[in-house]
């Protein structure tokens, strides 16, 4: 179907006159009218507003142009599981269960593919064929696509590997032995550190995502070692419990 049809069966469908649908979305009855003829088509800002009040994508008002996937997990997107944003518009690039209600659900790659691999797996399809999948799927997504350009999980691997190595060679005093990177949120680590002359600094961008983990102080105590890193740097900090009393250890470019 076109959208000059689409409009027109789901304003009949609401049993809406041409006038009523104006009124809704701020235009004028010639405007629906010429919509429905197939003469213009809503705006941008118009298709939102006819989004909302019908209820559809504004991929389904346009006639379904794109074959829309979950930018965080691959999934095929259909109306009925298109995440929303709170103000109840939708939000088409994830489904709903990795972007509700303004909140992204997963920033770590490995706990969403677990996820993923238990819904996945049947006799058909292992758990390691599934996990292998979803290990090569999730880098080329919009969500985790810092590291698109590194030539799939092979190569992903190989960078995550070199980023260990070069933490490790830190000898940071107190801090073990790195043995694991998680692909994470900016926004979920991205803790502030007071300087020396008191002013307050973030490193990390809240969208982008970084290579990270948490680890035990070999000492002991209710600290622990923060650490991520990207193609440009490393990070090391400190914090106690939920990131609180955060202190920058070291931020070396690389």
């Amino acid at each position: 179907m076109e959208t000059k049809d689409i409009i027109l069966e789901l304003r009949t469908k609401k049993g809406m006159s041409q006038d009523e649908l104006a009124e809704k979305v701020f235009v004028t009855r010639q405007a629906v009218s010429r919509w429905e003829n197939g003469e213009t088509t809503p705006n941008t800002e118009t298709l939102k507003l006819l989004s909302k009040l019908f209820d559809v994508s504004i991929n389904t008002l346009l006639g379904s142009p794109q074959k829309l996937i979950c930018q965080c997990c691959g999934m095929p997107l259909e109306d009925s599981n298109i995440s929303r944003e709170k103000d109840g518009f939708f939000n088409e690039e994830y489904c709903k269960w990795c972007y509700a209600d303004g909140e992204y659900m997963y920033h770590n790659m490995d706990d969403l593919i677990e996820v993923c691999v238990k819904n996945m797996a049947n006799e058909h399809f292992s758990s390691e064929q599934a996990r292998a999948y979803m290990k090569d799927l999730l880098p080329k997504l919009g969500y985790w696509k810092k590291y698109k350009y590194l030539g799939g999980a092979e190569k992903f691997e190989e960078f995550k590997q070199q980023l260990i190595n070069e933490f490790n060679e830190l000898h940071i005093e107190g801090m073990p032995k790195v043995e694991k990177l998680n692909a994470l949120v900016g926004g979920y680590i991205n803790l502030e550190y007071r300087l020396p002359n008191g002013q307050t600094v973030k490193f990390l961008d809240d969208n982008a995502t970084y290579l990270g983990n948490q680890l035990e102080c070999e000492f002991g105590g209710d600290r622990c070692f923060g650490i991520a890193a990207n193609m440009e740097f490393l990070l090391v900090c400190t914090y106690e419990e939920n990131g609180e009393n955060p202190e920058l250890v070291i931020y070396k470019k690389r």
